[in-house]
């Protein structure tokens, strides 16, 4: 028989981990301003996402989940920024080869990514959220508080619901 921490690993390993960590407050937002450099935009951090609903994408080029649920990621950067959602990538990579920013910028333009990447080489924003996955989507609401987070590929129906939701939810 599985304990609890035998069940989390195996989640964990076929991706599902995003299931077992759901749960409706996480606090506020950690910062973004360990990024060394941005693309697609100036520096954000809370201050300029107030008031937005936040999703942040921590992902790398060369991972076969990311590039699987990037499309996803895209869409909804397109179809709902008018409605106040601002998509935040965070490249953090895995691999020594995936530092460089000339293949970076050549990545993102490539993959047609047009939100905000923060290029985040020296993992001060991974460890500022206390992230462990690639892909790992945040949720963030008007308020600027983290509601949820997916680890992993999969429950794009779920995760765009929850889009739907914090966007219908009004922000003091």
């Amino acid at each position: 028989m599985l304990k609890a921490g035998g069940i989390a690993l195996a989640l964990t390993g076929l991706g599902l981990a995003g299931h077992l960590m759901a749960r409706d407050r996480y606090g506020a937002m950690p910062s973004l301003s360990g990024a060394s450099q941005w693309l697609n935009s100036t520096p954000l951090d809370g201050p300029a996402l107030k008031g937005k609903v936040v999703l942040v994408d921590f992902w790398t080029w060369d991972c076969i989940n990311c590039q699987r649920s990037l499309p996803h990621v895209n869409d909804w950067a397109r179809r709902y920024a008018d409605q106040g959602l601002v998509v935040v990538g965070v490249h953090t990579p895995e691999y020594a080869y995936e530092h460089d920013l000339g293949t970076l910028r050549n990545k993102v333009a490539g993959l047609g990514i047009g939100y905000p990447v923060a290029v985040d080489n020296d993992y001060k924003v991974w460890n500022a959220w206390g992230n462990q996955f690639w892909p790992a989507h945040y949720f963030v609401d008007r308020k600027g508080q983290v509601r949820h987070v997916h680890f992993g590929e999969g429950d794009y129906g779920g995760q765009e619901q929850l889009i739907q939701a914090l966007l219908y939810e009004k922000g003091d």
